[in-house]
Order: structure tokens, then C-alpha cells, then sequence
């Protein structure tokens, strides 16, 4: 008996299934990463992390209110006096101070235009648990949710792989800039219906990731109508409220439903401090429930990812700094306009384009024109390109189950000037070797476009099927994209 097999009879299925999601495009570009990390002097030729969504933009200022508040953490001589009390076992709800606080910025991010329940405040570990947490409260396994794409790669892990949701990506073009339309809403709907599965919500997330884009409010309560007219849930992953860099404001569900004659039971949002603030570490998730049994079930859920009473009790002091959150927000939202700016008319200099965007970490760049031809094995060939020689790791739109080849997700704030301005330089010596070999074909008079076609090498690697680039990358086994088929 092989050792797989035998692995197979002895573990879970969950310890032995391939569905978690990890096995992707999107993670093998971090794995490139990792391999051979760039840094400005000890590895410059390295490669650029250009798929990572974080918001590294404003730790100085991070930095400095911590050192003029030391009494906010219990790890310092001014604020060890308050140990005993956060180092003891704390509840699961969480600090009745830190509730307040989140509730409190949550409001200020919306513009005031909202107040937030502090006991509607269900703590979890990161986003990634919130997401999980609200799938276990609303859907047995084999129920689905709908989830408009191009969409968050992890969604697979965080939705399905635990809790055997099933996700129907919602086909969203780029010939209206990937807007949610209902027509594309009731198809996915009635389809899902015809093959007797159970659809149990919508997912959705505004800003969008990976889009950069916002949902504006007419749209939003045509969702809520949707969900309303079949009584299904809608789930809002709010966790970029914060990154809107230009106007249009952002809406929350919150706003809307405040205006309509809904069910609110239905509604419900995801919310994180890893976008906003720039604190993936923390492990910061938030689960905002108008449902009092979601938000009971949530809460005893809400045990096995708990926040740290250490940082717990950091943050509402942080967060509870009116003065601060207030300058930290306009200096994040100007400083993320200055990157996006310098990044995207860099681009654009080069002749690429970006999905007009006015939010997020990232653009959604356009490399079409780029593609020897409109498939899936085209986008991962230049995909491989990209990693391998121009080093850097941007991801393709197939990771987010786009339904068009050749759009790519690039990350512009986990970084600093310098290394942004490296980036630039590689797409351009990129770019600009690629035109000179399209300038020598009609030299020739030769009928091929060497814009389309990179190498030979490349045409190789288009022949053979995405998985066989690296043995993590089965993406033709998907079952997300078996769904989308």
C-alpha cells in the first residue's frame, strides 16, 4: 500500500484533500518569493513582491503614536501595571473597551453616516476566520453562495474548505468594468437552482479586491432587493472601507439598508483592521451580524480564533484616539493617491492600462494586448514569464477566476519608493524589448506579431496545460473552475 493511501486511511479528509485552495497561482507566485526574496541590497536581483495586498504606507505614523503612548501596551514598563488584569482569561465577547472602539472607527470610516452596534462585535481570527464564521452560522455543507468574479483567490480556502460550502462565481465583464449586473445575479441563481443545489447568499466585496473599485449605492440596494425577493443572505466584505484614495465616497450595506424596507436578518459584514490600518498581523477579523441568533452562534464560534487581550487592549487605546485615527485615515488616503498615481502613469507611459480605480492596494492591469492568444494557457505562459525573468510576482486574473485572459493583479503598497520604482523599470525594459522584437518582424515583413509571442520557450510552455509550470499549480483541477464551466 502506498503511503498516500495509507495516509488516506489513517487522517481526515480534510488532512488529505487538495481543496484548501493553496495549490494556485496566486500562492505559487509567493512561493517564488520566497525562494529568491528581493531586497534593495542584499538581493537586488531578486523577486519583487507584487502580489502581497498590504498596506505598509503609514507605519511611521503607526510607530510614533505607540512611542508617545506607552501605557496602551502591558509589555512596557509604564503599562505593566495593567498585566495581571489583560494576561487573565478573558471572555469571548472581548474588552468591552475594544467592542466600543471598533464599533466607533467602523462609524468613522463610513463617514459618519452609520452608528455600529458594540454588542453586534464578534471578534475573530483575521478575516479569513470572519469569512469561515459566517459561512458555519448560515449554510450546511453542499449549500452555495453566489460570489460575482474576478474574486479573492483565498475565498476558497476561507469559505469551502472546512465548511464544504460550495461557491457559483457570478460572471462579471470587463465591457462594463466588471459591474454586478442582475441579469448575470439571476442567471448564476436560476442555474444553480436547475442542478438542485441550494443557494443560500451572496457574497460580495466593497471595494472590490482584486478591482479596486467600489459598488456605488443604487447597486447595492438592487442587491438587497435580490436578496430580499428569494430570502437569502448577503454577505459584504467590507474590509478596504478605509483604502478609498478619490471620490466617490464609499458606501456600506449599513448606509443602505438604513433607507429600505428590508430584512435585516439577512444582512451581514465582514470586517478586518489588516487593510485599513495595516495590521495583518494581529489577526484583528470582525464578524458584524443584524441577526441576534448569527451573531450568538458567531460569538461561541468566536472561541476557536480569539484576538489577543494584549492586542485587544493596544488597539482600543489606538482606536479610541480620536485625533489620531482622524490624521492616520487622511494620511493613508493621500499617501495610497500619490502610490497609485505614480504606479499607474508608469503604466501607462509603457502603453498598459489599468481598470479605473479609486480604491485598494492594488491595480488591475491589463495585459491583454500582451497574450499570443485570448486563453487561459496564453495568460499563464506570460504569467511565467513575468515570475521567472522580469521577477516579479504580480497574479494572474485566472487566480481570481476572471472570465477574460490577460487581466493581472498588481500590489503597490507593501513597498517602498525605491523598490517601486525598480518595478517600474522592469516592465519597461520588459515592455520596450518586446516592442524592438515587434519593430524587427515588420522590418522583415514577416506576418507573425512577436508582441503576441515572447520566445520560444514560452511557446513550449503555452502547449502544455497551466499545472505542468510547477507541481502546485494544478489549476485546471479547480473545482471552482469546473463550477464556472
Amino acid at each position: 500500500m502506498g503511503l498516500t493511501s495509507l495516509n488516506q486511511q489513517l487522517l481526515s479528509k480534510i488532512a488529505t484533500n487538495d481543496e484548501h485552495g493553496e495549490n494556485s497561482p496566486y500562492f505559487d507566485g509567493w512561493k517564488a518569493y520566497d525562494n529568491d526574496p528581493f531586497h534593495l541590497t542584499k538581493n537586488p536581483n531578486g523577486v519583487i513582491q507584487m502580489g502581497l495586498a498590504e498596506n505598509q504606507l503609514c507605519f511611521d505614523l503607526i510607530k510614533e503614536w505607540i512611542e508617545k503612548n506607552p501605557t496602551a501596551s502591558i509589555c512596557t514598563t509604564e503599562g505593566s501595571m495593567a498585566f495581571k488584569d489583560i494576561a487573565n482569561f478573558q471572555d469571548y465577547h472581548g474588552l468591552p473597551e475594544f467592542r466600543n472602539a471598533v464599533a466607533k472607527f467602523m462609524g468613522r470610516v463610513r463617514g459618519g453616516r452609520v452608528k455600529f452596534d458594540p454588542n453586534r462585535i464578534v471578534m475573530s481570527g483575521g478575516a479569513t476566520g470572519a469569512n469561515e464564521t459566517i459561512m458555519f452560522c448560515l449554510a450546511d455543507p453542499g449549500d452555495a453562495f453566489l460570489v460575482p468574479s474576478p474574486y479573492y483567490p483565498a475565498f476558497v480556502r476561507d469559505l469551502r474548505w472546512r465548511t464544504g460550502v460550495q461557491i457559483i462565481p457570478v460572471t462579471c465583464e470587463s465591457s462594463n468594468n466588471f459591474q454586478i449586473t442582475i441579469e448575470a445575479l439571476e442567471e448564476a441563481y436560476n442555474k444553480a437552482i436547475e442542478a438542485n443545489i441550494r443557494v443560500k447568499g451572496l457574497i460580495i466585496t466593497n471595494p472590490s479586491n482584486p478591482l479596486g473599485t467600489i459598488l456605488d449605492k443604487d447597486t447595492l440596494k438592487s442587491l438587497v432587493n435580490f436578496i430580499n425577493e428569494r430570502n437569502i443572505h448577503l454577505v459584504c466584505d467590507e474590509i478596504y472601507a478605509a483604502t478609498i484614495f478619490r471620490p466617490p465616497h464609499f458606501t456600506s450595506i449599513s448606509e443602505v439598508i438604513q433607507d429600505m424596507d428590508s430584512n435585516d436578518d439577512l444582512i451581514h459584514i465582514v470586517y478586518s483592521l489588516s487593510k485599513d490600518m495595516g495590521f495583518p498581523g494581529f489577526r484583528v477579523g470582525i464578524v458584524y451580524s443584524y441577526n441576534d441568533e448569527v451573531v450568538s452562534c458567531a460569538r461561541k464560534m468566536s472561541s476557536f480564533g480569539l484576538v489577543s487581550s494584549q492586542t485587544q487592549y493596544l488597539l482600543a487605546a489606538m482606536l479610541s484616539d480620536d485625533d489620531f485615527v482622524g490624521r492616520f485615515l487622511d494620511e493613508s488616503s493621500r499617501r495610497l493617491e500619490c502610490r497609485h498615481k505614480i504606479f499607474t502613469e508608469g503604466l501607462k507611459e509603457m502603453g498598459i492600462d489599468c481598470l479605473n480605480s479609486n480604491a485598494g492596494l492594488f491595480c488591475w492591469m491589463d495585459l491583454r494586448p500582451l497574450l499570443k492568444e485570448p486563453t487561459i494557457d496564453a495568460e499563464m505562459a506570460l504569467w511565467r514569464v513575468i515570475i521567472n525573468d522580469v521577477k516579479l510576482n504580480v497574479s494572474p486574473g485566472s487566480s481570481f477566476y476572471c472570465a477574460e485572459a490577460g487581466w493581472f493583479r498588481v500590489c503597490f503598497a507593501n513597498m517602498d519608493d525605491d523598490t517601486v520604482e525598480i518595478a517600474l523599470q522592469r516592465i519597461r525594459k520588459f515592455v520596450t524589448k518586446k516592442e524592438g522584437e515587434v519593430a524587427t518582424v515588420k522590418k522583415k515583413r514577416c506576418p507573425m506579431n512577436l508582441r503576441l509571442s515572447f520566445s520560444s520557450r514560452i511557446y513550449d510552455d503555452g502547449l502544455r496545460s497551466p499545472h505542468m509550470s510547477s507541481p502546485h499549480s494544478p489549476h485546471p483541477h479547480s473545482p471552482l473552475v469546473r463550477a464556472r464551466n
